[in-house]
């Protein structure tokens, strides 16, 4: 009598990570057929996971063991059977079956995990430029693994290009929305010449108002952010339509959240800003219509 299939159980394992934690993301992946949803659960499980490694509590040099191992758990399993890789992790049949299928170059898990390590300790970032590297490794590498998911035409590497700028909108939206919780942790993913050019000190990202030198501050962060939205707008007609819904979906909950901190005059140090399940839902009806907005 044989036991459980375990690439079946991973990708069960990976679906329930994703219904109970991916929350923005999840509401989009409800919007892709059920093998590609499943897919897209295996590579949120993979980061989910990686990310948990770099927050939990511990000591820096245990969390970038942890890292080390995590990333030659997955070279291993990619060579190994379904069996060997569900003892390593759980989710890791499910993630190397995702790989396999949807030809997702590893490169980019790899980049993702050097940006997960980039959080193991306190980053300060002189200019964008080194930001920019930063939200490469843990944002626009994972939509270069999903658009692999949802299938695209490259057009001689545009589409990459354009699920670069998407992923690093997105990062920012991110990172204006948790200035403050982050700087808490004495992570500051703001440029220190943004910093200096609005005469704002690093501590001061940690204040319980906005006072007009951060409303400024993050007003030149939020038109940043919308011109990498604004660049990627393309990307839809380079995604196959059976992936475009979920990318509007995404898109559109992350431009809303955006405007919604513009709605409330850029007060994100006073509390968390957040869209209602409501409006979620409402934004994934439009992207089934062809809107995002």
């Amino acid at each position: 009598m044989t036991g459980p299939d375990p690439l079946a159980e991973s990708y069960k394992r990976c679906v329930e990570i994703s219904r109970t934690t991916a929350k923005n993301f999840y509401y989009g992946f409800l919007l892709l057929p059920p093998a590609r949803r499943r897919a897209m659960c295996a590579l949120y499980a993979f980061m989910r996971h990686s990310d948990d490694i770099a927050d939990e509590p511990g000591l820096v040099a245990d969390k970038h063991q942890a890292l080390l191992q995590w990333r030659s758990d997955l070279l291993a399993s990619l060579q190994e059977p379904a069996e060997q890789s569900f003892q390593r992790n759980p989710t890791l049949p499910a993630l190397v079956d995702t790989v396999h299928r949807y030809g997702i170059p590893t490169q980019y898990l790899l980049e993702v995990l050097d940006g997960v390590g980039m959080d193991v300790e306190p980053q300060h970032f002189r200019t964008f430029e080194e930001l920019h590297g930063y939200c490469y490794r843990v944002a626009s590498a994972v939509g270069l693994c999903c658009i692999h998911i949802w299938g695209f035409k490259s057009d001689h590497g545009r589409a990459e290009k354009l699920a670069v700028s998407c992923g690093l909108a997105l990062q920012l939206t991110n990172i204006l929305r948790d200035v403050r919780e982050d700087a808490m942790q004495g992570r500051i993913y703001l440029p220190l010449e943004d910093l200096e050019r609005f005469d704002i000190k690093p501590e001061q990202l940690t204040a319980p108002e906005t006072d007009s030198k951060l409303r400024a501050l993050f007003t030149h962060i939020a038109q940043r952010a919308r011109e990498f939205y604004q660049e990627a707008r393309p990307l839809e007609r380079q995604v196959q339509p059976v992936g475009r819904p979920v990318l509007r979906a995404i898109v559109g909950i992350y431009r809303n959240l955006l405007d919604e901190i513009v709605r409330r005059n850029y007060d994100v140090m006073s509390e968390r800003v957040a869209l209602s399940p409501a409006r979620k839902v409402a934004i994934m009806a439009r992207s089934l219509w062809g809107s995002s907005r």
